[in-house]
């Protein structure tokens, strides 16, 4: 799977819909109900399965590894990319150089949302976010039939 750290690649990709969530735990299924019930009308091809699971592991980290000294909230967008591709992402105010893959023992409860964000989407993205923070993305190639 491809893996990035640079600029926000989404200034001129059209977004078809975003969130804010409190950074709890209960905003994890709030999310994915939200995206579900918002990406749905889209009628991508790609699996929303995956996606409503790989936005979870994100939102999830978002709340966990997210910190600021101010109160906060999690954002997640969701763009339509390049006619076909769909990307979402999701900004905490977290420091990006903190955001990598782990390699958990089998033993480990924890550390394998990014692994699965590799393993299932087309790409993936951390870098700053244009909100201060950080930014974690994974964009979906044939989400949609091409035009």
């Amino acid at each position: 799977m491809a893996y990035a750290i640079d600029r926000y690649p989404c200034e001129e990709s059209p977004r078809l819909g975003a969130m804010t969530l409190n950074p709890v735990t209960e905003s994890v299924p709030r999310a994915r109900r939200w995206f579900r019930k918002f990406l749905t009308p889209y009628q991508p091809i790609c699996s929303v399965d995956d996606c409503v699971l790989l936005l979870s592991e994100l939102v999830t980290n978002a709340v966990v590894h997210g910190t600021a000294e101010a109160p906060w909230l999690v954002r997640v967008e969701w763009f339509r990319v390049e006619t076909t591709a769909l990307r979402v992402a999701v900004h905490n105010p977290g420091l990006p150089e903190s955001v990598r893959l782990r390699s958990p023992d089998a033993n480990d409860a924890h550390g394998r949302g990014l692994l699965l964000v590799d393993s299932i989407a087309d790409s993936w993205h951390s870098g700053p976010s244009p909100f201060c923070g950080t930014v974690v993305s994974f964009e979906m190639a044939n989400a949609w039939p091409p035009s």
